[in-house]
């Protein structure tokens, strides 16, 4: 009995000289120990990566449209043709056009009554709320590509027979005359005014009034609770939401061809697309030729010419169109190493450039943003 005291006596003391365990104190790990921790966390890292995966391509799947949710409409607009499709249970073609025709009833030159030919007329010099906006936009992309862009450049354009008055000969000195009118930072808004150092400056919105008529489309089908629709007018396209299949959207980028009636289409890349809109500017179907000599349609307005550049096509990926149009046409004036000069300032922005090289063959180059919208070829 005494026996079993003392041993009881002697354990307790054993284990009152035991340190009490510490949750927060350094322990040792077996040997064997380390992979199967490292086994662990390459585990975890999988799962966690594969549960990201499958949310978010979740959140870029959607549910096919049924037929009776499936609308398209299309039309003629801007001297060009429109095609939309979007979801929805009711036909929405009433105010489409309506809203179609407010962007041609402001921003059209060819159009006789529009806010823009009073303006260029200077027998009305207010300016809407549609002008107002790509009045901005058009200042704002004209500072950050050093007046690349430009919309006074409409006396040039009509002089090298591109415009919507028919071109006359041209000369360095007819150059040189009109180089004077040519300059944005000659006009200013003011409380809603157009106010015009020279009246012979004319506005020429060309370059950014397909995109813009994207998006006012666009805003309308949002107003209408649309949420996935495609919006396209003459090559200039806005998405949101899924295509019809429930994919994202897939557009095309057409490759250059000396087709100026833009018969013949051959797409260059496809791309996969939400949330965004896409503009295309290029010299391959629209050129003014003289004495075998092929001038481009786009004028750079701070020398009076045609540019000559390498860029064939200048596609921009943007959040709206206007912005996108308006670039496009910016970086086919700045050419290649300018153009991804801007490019770097704003990462907002994405684009795909088709050039000729010094052998003559077809060439591209693209942002690493745009590189992630290329669907891969089989």
């Amino acid at each position: 009995m005494e026996t079993e005291e003392k041993a009881t006596t002697e354990t307790k003391q054993n284990d009152s000289q035991q340190p009490a365990f510490n949750p927060y104190a350094p322990h040792k790990i077996k040997w064997w120990g380390w992979p199967l921790l490292l086994l662990l966390i390459i585990g975890t890292i999988y799962i966690i990566r594969t549960q990201d995966s499958k949310s978010g391509n979740q959140q870029r799947a959607g549910e096919a449209w049924t037929t009776e949710e499936t609308q398209r409409t299309q039309g003629s607009v801007f001297g060009t043709f429109y095609h939309i499709t979007y979801q929805s249970n009711k036909e929405l073609k009433s105010g489409i056009e309506a809203a179609l025709q407010a962007v041609d009833n402001s921003l059209s030159p060819f159009n006789p009554k529009s806010v823009i030919t009073a303006i260029n007329d200077n027998t009305c010099m207010e300016a809407d709320s549609m002008l107002t906006e790509v009045f901005n936009l058009a200042k704002t992309v004209s500072r950050e590509t050093d007046r690349a862009f430009d919309i006074t450049v409409a006396p040039l354009v009509n002089l090298w027979g591109f415009g919507f008055k028919t071109g006359t000969g041209v000369s360095e000195d007819k150059v040189d005359s009109l180089l004077v009118f040519v300059n944005i930072d000659n006009v200013q808004l003011q409380n809603g005014v157009i106010k015009k150092k020279y009246p012979e400056t004319m506005l020429d919105c060309s370059a950014i009034a397909k995109g813009y008529g994207v998006d006012a489309v666009g805003l309308y089908l949002e107003r209408q609770g649309v949420k996935n629709y495609m919006v396209e007018i003459g090559g200039e396209v806005r998405v949101r939401g899924t295509n019809p299949q429930g994919e994202l959207w897939h557009i095309g980028i057409d490759r250059p061809t000396d087709d100026p009636a833009n018969t013949n289409n051959e797409v260059d890349q496809v791309l996969q697309v939400t949330q965004l809109a896409m503009a295309t500017s290029g010299n391959y179907r629209n050129f003014y030729e003289k004495d075998g000599k092929k001038y481009a349609h786009t004028i750079d307005p701070r020398t009076g010419y045609p540019v000559q550049h390498s860029i064939l096509s200048s596609t921009v990926l943007a959040q709206d169109c206007a912005t996108a149009d308006a670039y496009a046409t910016a970086f086919m004036v700045l050419g290649m190493e300018e153009a991804q000069k801007v490019l770097a300032k704003h990462p907002e922005l994405m684009a795909y450039f088709i050039y000729s090289d010094k052998a003559g063959h077809l060439q591209t180059w693209m942002t690493e943003g745009m590189e992630k919208m290329v669907m891969k070829k089989h």
